[in-house]
């Protein structure tokens, strides 16, 4: 998984670790904070929450298109240095008034700019460090553990994010409104690091960021290689096929922070015992994790040193569980947002196991190609909905739900329906999204590979903005139905990627 690949790939997925640590960490609150603090109806906050999404992700398309002409590496710093500045805005208090809206929607301006600027072109960056034919055959393998590196900033992110509000309140007396202020803050300091971590190695990847350049095998500069029209026709179009299907995914995806957050405030047990309390306590996750790849050293080390470090790594990690499980005493407080570190979890636990299931299959030469597997994503994010449909049959609408709750006769789902349900979405996750970056970074032609990843960002970016459809759905409708709509257009995206799959394969090859 990490043998043979360069150092400037820890390098940038460190820098994106950073950086994304403190946007998951402002992301996983701001739904609620725009009902909190401004009061705005669910479909109204949803807009705002769906309307930022689609900048984040619309603007790298343009962020590309600078870095294709002046270079990869200095959109990044520039990106890094406004979203600084859109993120200190955010931390700043400006009450619940039209100043403060007005306020706070130009803070997610910068942020947008800034990520535009950022977030696709260190991507272009990473599989710029493939263009060497020695290392082309780990381009797949290198997206995944940028993509787990960028989790890892995540799963931490709704943990810090429910301690500093706590803090802020405790500490400062400060309401539950003016406490948001201080998660969005937390991501200041995390573009700090961030920024730290790209100049201190960028002496590894420094190549990588200029444009319109490719490495040769000797490592010397050359002119990116010319496609005949013909080829550069049948490779955008089909990316573009690529990105009509992924708008649908995110769709469904980042219902995480609307309807699915709203459903774990409204409609979630708010307390958990025994075992499944641990799963809330990020610690408990962690030494999970530690075990998985600690399991993977124990069967893949070839010393009997190695296996014995990955056999007292899993014992220790085993028996400290063991022991916060005997402390357990009581039930534990659950929050909405915690329940976004699930999926960052999942992806950071599962991917050594795809990578080595990957492996496993293309040792036997049956690895599906890259457009398949984005293909069985769609299925299997389908497949997490209609879990979510059948869990839901006995609940009422939102709009019941609130009237029970203020009645005193409310009905509260487990929460291991929520677990359930991100961690199958993480399989699709893991299925499309690390694929469709190499995939993009690998058939994109090599004049235009900014704007081709700033396309993915695109139909990344339309997706979000449907995102606000869950928002106006959620009230008198019953939740199955809800539900139901991302099912039905998730199987129809995935029938849609297999009728095209020949003329997909076909650029691949």
């Amino acid at each position: 998984m990490f043998e043979g690949q360069p150092k400037g790939l820890y390098a940038l997925a460190l820098a994106n670790t950073g950086e994304r640590f403190g946007y998951y960490t402002m992301l996983a609150v701001f739904a609620l904070f725009l009902r909190a603090n401004f009061g705005l109806a669910p479909g109204t906050a949803g807009a705002i929450y769906s309307g930022f999404l689609m900048l984040v992700y619309f603007l790298p398309l343009f962020g590309g298109m600078l870095a294709d002409k002046f270079g990869y590496g200095k959109m990044v710093t520039i990106g890094i240095i406004i979203m600084f500045l859109g993120y200190l805005f955010l931390s700043v208090p400006l009450g619940t008034g039209s100043a403060a809206l007005v306020g706070m929607l130009a803070a997610l301006v910068l942020i947008s700019a800034g990520t535009g600027l950022f977030k696709g072109n260190l991507q272009v960056m990473v599989g710029n460090l493939y263009d060497d034919p020695k290392l082309a055959d780990k381009r797949d393998a290198a997206f995944s553990i940028f993509y787990m590196a960028i989790n890892i900033g995540a799963l931490f992110a709704p943990t810090a994010a429910v301690k500093i509000m706590a803090w802020a309140q405790n500490t400062f007396g400060c309401t539950e409104a003016e406490s948001y202020h201080y998660a969005f803050a937390v991501a200041c300091v995390s573009l700090i690091v961030s920024m730290a971590i790209y100049y201190g190695f960028r002496s590894t990847f420094r190549h990588t960021e200029g444009s319109k350049n490719a490495v040769k095998g000797d490592g010397v500069a050359k002119e990116a290689e010319e496609l005949s029209p013909k080829e550069m026709k049948d490779r955008i179009v089909a990316l573009c096929l690529v990105f009509a299907v992924v708008i649908f995914f995110w769709m469904a995806f980042h219902q995480n922070g609307l309807t699915l957050t709203y459903f774990a405030n409204e409609f979630t047990a708010k307390t958990s015992e025994g075992l499944q309390s641990m799963a809330f306590d990020v610690t408990n996750l962690v030494l999970c994790i530690i075990i998985i790849y600690a399991l993977f050293a124990l069967f893949q080390n070839k010393t009997n040193k190695g296996k014995g470090i990955a056999f007292a790594v899993i014992v220790v990690c085993a028996a400290v569980l063991g022991w916060k499980y005997s402390q357990l005493s009581g039930s534990v407080e659950i929050s909405a947002p915690i329940f976004q570190h699930f999926n960052p979890c999942f992806v950071v636990g599962l991917t050594p196991v795809s990578l080595a299931l990957f492996g496993w299959l293309a040792s036997k030469g049956r690895e599906p190609s890259a457009p398949r597997k984005i293909a069985y994503g769609m299925l299997v994010a389908g497949v997490a909905y209609i879990v979510m449909a059948l869990g839901c049959l006995n609940l009422p609408s939102p709009d019941e739900q609130a009237v029970a709750v203020a009645n005193g006769t409310a009905t509260y789902a487990s929460p291991n329906l929520l677990i359930v349900t991100y961690l199958i979405l993480t399989f699709g996750e893991l299925l499309l999204s690390p694929m469709g970056i190499s995939f993009v970074s690998k058939v994109a032609p090599p004049k235009y590979k900014g704007v081709m990843m700033g396309g993915w960002f695109v139909a990344t970016a339309l997706g979000n903005m449907l995102v606000a459809v869950g928002g106006f759905l959620w009230g008198g409708l019953s939740l199955p139905v809800v539900w139901g709509v991302f099912v039905v257009l998730c199987l129809l995206s995935a029938l849609f990627m297999f009728a095209v799959m020949k003329n997909l394969e076909k650029v691949c090859k």
